[in-house]
């Protein structure tokens, strides 16, 4: 989980076995095939670059890459998938933003309302819970040079805003500064952890240590569901 509120096993845990590993390459295949559907050239399609550095950190086969943006443009059979994003509260009353890929959109929903029930949650009306958030994008870079010249950098790049978390700088962006400022820093020759559209929450709510883990253990069980790509919380970490 990151500072931004942004619980994702596909971005943050390494070193995992088979079975888990075998699940986020599912994920990631996912992700390939639904933006390469906007062009499988990654120079072009900066979602599709995005997926495959992804997958890349993962050691992903490179053939099941290609299979991904093959099904992706129609060369290859594959799954009817669609993109579903589904606001809801947590336990404790936490908003969440939930985004997934799903080849059956009932199906997935009904998967999400059991996991959420069975936590004290429950399902939020369409736009009950996005007012809460803005988009971002959020660009993570690791400390390669002093605090201040980094700093300076974001900003001469465009950025709206800086914060540093565990000895890296987390910097936002209007959605579509991200890719400008990416290159810019990448230009610079500065290392890039990750880059992502995320949603953030205008504030905050902070919880006892207990509920804390309650509601954490609920983003683990959410992010074993298949359908489920990233969660965004207001949960204060």
């Amino acid at each position: 989980m990151s500072g931004h509120s942004h619980w994702s096993s596909i971005k943050h845990k390494k070193g995992l076995e088979d079975e888990k590993r075998g699940k986020i390459f599912s994920k990631l295949a996912r992700v390939i095939s639904i933006t390469a559907r906007k062009g499988a050239n990654p120079e072009e399609n900066p979602q599709l670059r995005q997926a495959l550095e992804e997958a890349k950190k993962f050691n992903m086969p490179k053939e099941n890459i290609q299979r991904a943006i093959q099904k992706g443009i129609g060369k290859l059979e594959g799954e009817k998938l669609e993109e579903i994003i589904v606001e809801a509260f947590g336990s404790h009353g936490v908003a969440l933003i939930i985004e997934g890929i799903t080849d059956n959109k009932k199906r997935s929903l009904s998967e999400i309302k059991q996991i959420l029930q069975k936590a004290g949650g429950k399902l939020a009306e369409p736009n009950s819970i996005k007012w809460m958030f803005e988009r971002k994008g959020i660009i993570v870079v690791t400390q390669t040079k002093e605090k201040e010249q980094l700093e300076i950098l974001a900003i001469e790049a465009g950025a709206e805003d800086t914060r540093w978390k565990n000895g890296s700088l987390e910097i936002y962006t209007k959605p579509e500064d991200l890719e400008k400022i990416k290159k810019f820093l990448e230009d610079k020759k500065i290392k890039i952890e990750s880059s992502s559209l995320d949603w953030t929450p205008k504030e905050e709510i902070s919880l006892e240590e207990k509920e804390k883990t309650a509601v954490q253990k609920l983003f683990e069980t959410l992010d074993e569901n298949d359908a489920v790509q990233n969660i965004f919380s207001n949960l204060k970490i």
